[in-house]
């Protein structure tokens, strides 16, 4: 969320942002009801100080006056309690008309309409030449009885599936060495509810908007299955004023992930990329409201992705993401896709943002600062590793003529040592 008073000075800034967005937000109508909210909070300050000096003005009243006064002050007691309703019911109005406002994407941030229009900022590796005929992850999955999606569908509906055997203990390794990774580079480990209450949605920007993408509980209980570990590990010190020498705050939580792909009705329908429930390695950052330092976590939460790609031996490109591709919590984001042969394309795996004071603002999340100033915190993300979008490029990409998968090294000590797995197909 924006601070009001941003709002307030920087309207044209606001409103080039939402454009360069493509999102809808009408600040002007936010300005009018700030300022009607305004007004009606200052008659409300008034009308309460006059009830805290109306006990004393009658008691030096000459007694002939005092009746009047006290039928003044109970009709201005009166008109206080309309008054309360009204400013309360303007404050709530201004709220989620707040709600809606998107982050100011930054300068760096391209223009375009869409993921078509990402600008490419590195590229790394070479996607292999294969001299036989490569099998997509679904047919070699199936073949080497690794993948039911069949049984998915059947037990779970559609964009589900069962990973089975080898392909089971892949996941695991996948996870686990990303998770290690972190954990050696001194990020705190976390386990997380992947059940949140809806305001925690809120607190991190996916509510609302994205309502379409969660499953949600019933009235009763108004709690959502998270898509991303982000959502809880941001959210963890929520209406908590933190240390400074307690910052930087780096946590690393591996969850199940939930997406309900609202809207891409016969979009990759085939495989694995597109899939209701996976498993996610998150990195989460908090820190102080400086933008330099902001930027620098960045590049490095960046950089520890492609480190797990590097290792692993993936073909992978870096893009800035444009503005109409951005989403409304983010400042910027860099997306990470990775080299699948089946889709002769690159693949979005990563995804990562800074928000600067955009979900710590929701969250009620705060630090005071070495002058003792109370202020509101930074945050970013990024993805480690996700687990069945990096099998696809994994098996995909090392796939031996025979059906059998080529292990990267930082993988074996998970897969008992060895160096490949799968039987030779005929």
């Amino acid at each position: 969320m924006l601070d009001i008073k941003f709002i307030r000075a920087h309207p044209d800034i606001v409103k080039a942002g939402a454009k360069k967005k493509r999102i809808a937000c009408d600040i002007d109508k936010i300005l009018v009801v700030d300022k009607e909210w305004r007004e009606l909070q200052v008659e409300v300050d008034g009308l309460r100080q006059e009830q805290k000096s109306a006990s004393k003005l009658i008691g030096a009243a000459a007694a002939a006056d005092r009746p009047r006064l006290a039928e003044e002050q109970k009709q201005k007691k009166e008109l206080l309690k309309v008054r309360e309703v009204a400013a309360e019911l303007k404050q709530k109005e201004l709220h989620e008309l707040l709600l809606r406002v998107p982050n100011v994407p930054a300068e760096a941030v391209p223009e375009g309409r869409d993921d078509s229009e990402n600008v490419e900022v590195k590229r790394f590796g070479t996607p292999k030449k294969f001299d036989f005929e490569p099998r997509d992850h679904i047919a070699l999955g199936e073949a080497q009885n690794w993948i039911d999606v069949i049984a998915g569908a059947r037990i779970a509906g559609s964009r589900n599936y069962f990973l089975k055997g080898d392909m089971s203990l892949y996941e695991g390794a996948v996870m686990r060495y990303a998770l290690d990774l972190m954990v050696k580079k001194g990020f705190v480990p976390l386990s997380v509810p992947t059940l949140v209450r809806s305001e925690i949605m809120v607190g991190t920007g996916y509510f609302p908007g994205g309502e379409e993408q969660a499953y949600r509980t019933d009235s009763r209980d108004d709690m959502c299955l998270v898509g991303t570990a982000e959502v809880p590990v941001t959210a963890l010190h929520q209406d908590e004023i933190l240390n400074l020498a307690d910052l930087p705050k780096k946590y690393v939580a591996l969850s199940s992930c939930y997406r309900r792909e609202a809207g891409t009705y016969g979009k990759d329908t085939r495989g694995l990329y597109r899939v209701h429930q996976f498993q996610k390695v998150e990195q989460v950052i908090v820190d102080v409201a400086d933008a330099e330092r902001s930027i620098e976590h960045h590049h490095a939460i960046v950089a520890n992705a492609e480190e797990v790609l590097q290792s692993l031996e993936l073909p992978y490109r870096v893009v800035n993401v444009c503005g109409g591709d951005l989403g409304q919590p983010q400042i910027q984001k860099f997306d990470i896709e990775t080299w699948m042969p089946s889709r002769q394309n690159y693949g979005e795996t990563h995804s990562a943002s800074r928000f600067h004071e955009f979900q710590a603002r929701r969250l009620n999340m705060r630090y005071r600062d070495a002058s003792g100033e109370v202020r509101v915190c930074h945050t970013l993300n990024n993805t480690v590793a996700a687990s069945v979008r990096m099998l696809i490029a994994l098996i995909e990409n090392h796939q031996r003529r025979d059906g059998t998968v080529y292990i990267p090294a930082p993988l074996r000590p998970y897969m008992g040592g060895r160096d490949s797995m799968g039987r030779a197909l005929a």
